[in-house]
C-alpha cells in the first residue's frame, strides 16, 4: 500500500470511529438516560411523584456523562459497549422491579 493508501485508510478510520461515538453519544446515551430514570424512579424511596422528579434530573446528569464518555474513551467500540453494560444494568434493575411487583 502507498503511503497515500495508508493516509486514506487512517481518515476513513478516524472518521468510522467518530460516527460511532457519535451513534453511541446521543441516542446511546438518550436510552441510557431514560433506562436509569425508569430504573431510579421505581427504587428511590418517596412518593411516586417526587421519586420521578429526582430520577428525571438525575437522568439529565446521566444523558451528559454518557455523551462526555462516549468522547473520552479510548475508542468507539469501548463507548458503545460501556453505555451498552450501563444500560442493561438499568434495564435489568427496572426489570427486577417490576417482576416483584412495581415500586421496591
Amino acid at each position: 500500500m502507498t503511503s497515500s493508501g495508508k493516509a486514506a485508510d487512517a481518515r476513513w478510520r478516524r472518521h468510522g470511529d467518530n460516527a460511532l461515538r457519535l451513534v453511541a453519544a446521543l441516542p446511546g446515551g438518550y436510552a441510557v438516560a431514560s433506562l436509569w430514570a425508569m430504573a431510579l424512579a421505581r427504587t428511590l424511596p418517596g412518593g411516586p411523584a417526587s421519586a420521578t422528579i429526582v430520577a428525571t434530573l438525575l437522568a439529565f446528569v446521566v444523558c451528559a456523562g454518557a455523551v462526555m464518555w462516549a468522547y473520552a474513551a479510548r475508542s468507539g467500540w469501548r463507548a458503545v459497549w460501556t453505555l451498552t453494560i450501563a444500560g442493561a444494568l438499568a434495564g435489568a434493575i427496572a426489570w427486577g422491579s417490576i417482576l416483584t411487583g412495581g415500586r421496591v
